[in-house]
């Protein structure tokens, strides 16, 4: 009954809060980082106002969403690319004379085409294997609704498998008749495997690859990194399971952006030229070890008589913001935390030692085999606990 009665509050809260004109940030991140409520679209909302996507100023959210949304549909238009298109001013057959595969100049629509592939196969290769046990694998109930848009863009799956094809195995018979082989059509499939969607239908890891290849096009500097699927996952799955159709009919466009901001907060671990810096990864990484050696030494001496380097197991966790540690509900929750700290990133770090600290009796008995396993594959754990634990440590070291 109390349980109830507490969940029936902090509901209260959040709507209160969430419904106020101008939301205050400082009570909303309060609220957040004790954990978001599963009920209604508390959680989607209150991401978006974290991430800075929505403003705080309840009365703007519609101008700013439709000016966002129209912004990411030009981003379509202007990105993904399908070759031999009539260009602007220019008329079908005139293009096709102007442009074509073997056209050497860089401006080249087809010359644009064949370097992203490479990108492409990359984000399809990974995405298409992002968290198979919930909703990636499924058709969206909200495909690429804008026809004419839809039958510009070539789909990005089919322009994969397509490429896929054309680089593999290619016979020509005598008579000059090219055949693609039976047996590369078997490779490709087996590569990728069988989509379940038929046509006009998009599995969701379909929008999240479009939402990647979006982001590497329109940051060159950066490009996409692996690991970046799954970043962006929690962040699609919240918004793709919201409660309300008319907010999850945009999952795509507002996890473009949230992701975006997500990625400008966190981009110095994707940037190899710092990886050696204050703000690289191995600053991070040596300051867990540290952080460690001060709130229980004994665990720290241990790991280090073995030579458990920290990059052996807490690469991943920093890099991927413990998305490959815990269930993806569980990851959820953590998110919920990271994402309302005024220092997200030092919060990521005292939950790692809290990881490191939950585990510390088995660490200390355990030989350099059975620790890597062990923090290679964190067993299960009361995220609320490993939260308190990560507050215990920033509170001990303030």
């Amino acid at each position: 009954m109390f349980v109830h009665f507490f969940f029936f509050h902090r509901v209260q809260l959040f709507k209160e809060c969430l419904n106020e004109d101008n939301i205050n940030l400082k009570t909303l991140k309060k609220l957040c980082f004790n954990g978001v409520p599963d009920s209604l679209n508390l959680r989607p909302l209150s991401w978006k106002v974290l991430l800075r996507y929505l403003p705080l100023e309840r009365e703007q959210w519609k101008s700013e969403m439709a000016k966002q949304r129209a912004l990411y549909r030009q981003f379509l238009e202007d990105v993904i690319i399908k070759p031999g298109k009539a260009m602007h001013g220019v008329t079908g057959e005139e293009a096709a004379l102007t442009d074509h595969p073997l056209n050497p100049n860089p401006t080249s629509q087809w010359s644009n085409f064949f370097k992203d592939n490479d990108v492409l196969l990359q984000i399809d290769k990974d995405t298409r294997r992002l968290q198979p046990d919930w909703i990636f694998q499924s058709p969206t109930e909200f495909p690429c609704h804008d026809l004419v848009l839809a039958q510009e863009m070539e789909t990005l799956r089919h322009r994969v498998e397509h490429t896929l094809l054309i680089s593999s195995n290619v016979e020509k018979n005598r008579t000059g008749i090219t055949n693609v082989p039976t047996k590369a059509r078997t490779q490709v499939t087996a590569e990728f495997g069988h989509n379940p969607c038929g046509d006009g239908q998009e599995a969701h890891w379909e929008v999240v690859e479009r939402i990647l290849f979006i982001y590497a096009k329109l940051n060159p500097g950066q490009g996409y990194v692996q690991g970046m699927n799954e970043i962006i996952g929690p962040l699609y799955y919240v918004f793709a399971c919201d409660p309300e159709s008319e907010w999850r009919e945009h999952a795509e466009e507002d996890t473009f952006f949230c992701f975006t901001n997500l990625m400008a907060d966190i981009r110095d671990i994707f940037i190899k030229t710092l990886d050696h810096s204050e703000l690289g990864i191995h600053a991070k990484m040596r300051n867990l070890m540290l952080l460690l050696k001060k709130c229980e030494r004994p665990v720290w001496q241990s790991l280090k008589e073995q030579g458990l380097e920290p990059e052996f197991f807490s690469f991943r966790w920093f890099t991927l913001l413990l998305t490959q540690e815990f269930p993806l509900p569980d990851v959820i929750r953590i998110w919920d935390t990271l994402l309302a700290d005024d220092n997200g990133t030092e919060m990521l770090l005292h939950i790692c030692c809290a990881m490191l600290l939950l585990q510390s009796k088995e660490l200390r008995k355990g030989d350099f085999a059975s620790n890597m396993k062990l923090l290679q594959h964190y067993p299960p754990v009361d995220v609320h606990v490993l939260v308190q634990r990560a507050m215990e440590v920033r509170e001990s070291v303030s």
